[in-house]
């Protein structure tokens, strides 16, 4: 099979290619593409991707390129991992929305809502070009965030999608040494939206353990999401880590007004640390330096979910897919995030009691948010994206929805050729 990834200049890349080498006995990849438009950091990430591949016996071919088509021409599954605007842009989603006093995040809230409007646009392009060159069948799976709205985005528009985030196989590698079992023994039944999302459930052999972890764990698994233990226990459910920005928004917000250095900055730094480090033809391997970078775990949850849409091993995965009849209280349409049988014809999610009221009120608003988010990338019109952001809990009011929305326009102006009005404008 080929196995195109799309934004490979990331420093996540080496990693995922290892893992799909790993897989060789299940998973025959025969080509595997390499695609970035930044020539310099392709080179530097696809010759340690090389060397690392090399080592493992990789008997496929490696093809590094800058050319779209190239790399999507008969793919039969393509990865998307793109940062429109790179860390600069991250930077502007993290600081522009702290001058109207509200939360900046890459992908949650104003920040998230302004990477949003970037990214699905160039995302979209890429899908529907790879709907006319790769190979039938094939699946895209995205990990550009925000995962939830990139993902609402190419189902709508028809696309053989799935949404893959790593937050799940995150709870699932910590909390395996606070039961003494290995991970693949626990499915975590982690439920919401993307980057709002519970852990209601954990299965070992078939019995729910979430409980005793709660018992026997509950400070170690409040310090992991940054959250009271007690919170933890009345919700009888592990919040996500993105949900401090819900829980304890005004501490987190005093945090960032403090002066604190933006992460985007600290990502900047390790980034360059990093790709320093590949460009040595001596580095055959992980730097320890790639476990700072965030997004722990993600080429392995990549991996695993690949050898299952290829295999059709039914495996359960963590995935971000239509909702259908899953959770009561949301759309059909709507994009969850939720455990799923992964074949080859896709996610087929497992069953889901209904979520308790204090959990439906906060992901039913932000599943409308999420909608008008994607039609406010689409259309470029500044009322939906003002609708957008008052529907968004952690902002909802006039007075800086109005002043936001300019403000995220015009940082981003250049990656937003929908928004040609002037800033100011009211279409």
């Amino acid at each position: 099979m080929k196995i195109a990834v799309v934004g490979a200049g990331s420093t996540y890349t080496p990693e995922l290619v290892s893992g799909l080498s790993r897989e060789g006995a299940r998973l025959p990849v025969s080509e595997l593409v390499l695609h970035d438009i930044d020539a310099e950091r392709r080179e530097v990430v696809g010759g340690l991707a090389g060397r690392m591949l090399a080592r493992q016996g990789f008997d496929g071919s490696l093809v590094l390129t800058g050319d779209l088509d190239r790399a999507l021409e008969g793919a039969d599954v393509v990865l998307i991992q793109i940062r429109v605007g790179g860390q600069a842009a991250r930077l502007s989603d993290e600081t522009v929305p702290l001058a109207c006093g509200c939360i900046g995040q890459e992908t949650t809230g104003a920040g998230g809502f302004g990477k949003a409007l970037r990214t699905v646009p160039v995302v979209l392009d890429i899908a529907r070009r790879a709907r006319e060159l790769a190979a039938p069948g094939s699946w895209i799976v995205d990990f550009t965030n925000p995962v939830g709205i990139v993902t609402r985005a190419l189902l709508d528009d028809g696309h053989r999608a799935i949404g893959l985030c790593n937050v799940a196989i995150g709870f699932e590698r910590a909390m395996a040494p606070m039961l003494g079992v290995e991970p693949e023994r626990l499915v975590v039944d982690q439920v919401g939206l993307n980057h709002l999302t519970w852990v209601r459930a954990v299965w070992l052999d078939e019995r729910d353990v979430l409980p005793d972890l709660l018992g026997a764990h509950g400070d170690e698994l409040a310090e992991l999401v940054e959250l009271p233990r007690r919170l933890l226990h009345e919700l009888g459910a592990v919040p996500s880590y993105y949900l401090r920005y819900f829980y304890a928004h005004d501490e987190v917000l005093a945090e960032q007004l403090s002066g604190a250095t933006p992460r985007a900055v600290t990502v900047a730094g390790i980034e360059r640390e990093l790709l320093a480090m590949y460009a040595d033809p001596a580095l055959a391997s992980k730097p320890a330096l790639l476990e700072q970078r965030g997004g722990a775990f993600y080429s392995e949850a990549a991996t695993r979910l690949v050898t299952s849409l290829a295999t059709g091993d039914a495996a359960v995965h963590v995935v971000d897919v239509r909702n259908g009849a899953t959770l009561a209280g949301l759309a059909d349409d709507d994009v969850v995030e939720v455990p799923a049988r992964v074949g080859e014809q896709g996610a087929l999610p497992l069953p889901q009691r209904p979520l308790a009221p204090e959990l439906l009120g906060l992901v039913a608003h932000v599943a409308a948010y999420e909608r008008l988010a994607v039609q406010a990338a689409l259309t470029g019109s500044r009322t939906v994206a003002r609708k957008a952001l008052l529907a968004h809990p952690l902002i909802g009011q006039w007075g800086p929805v109005e002043a936001l929305v300019d403000r995220l326009l015009e940082a981003d102006a250049h990656h937003l050729p929908r928004f040609g009005a002037p800033v100011g404008a009211r279409p």
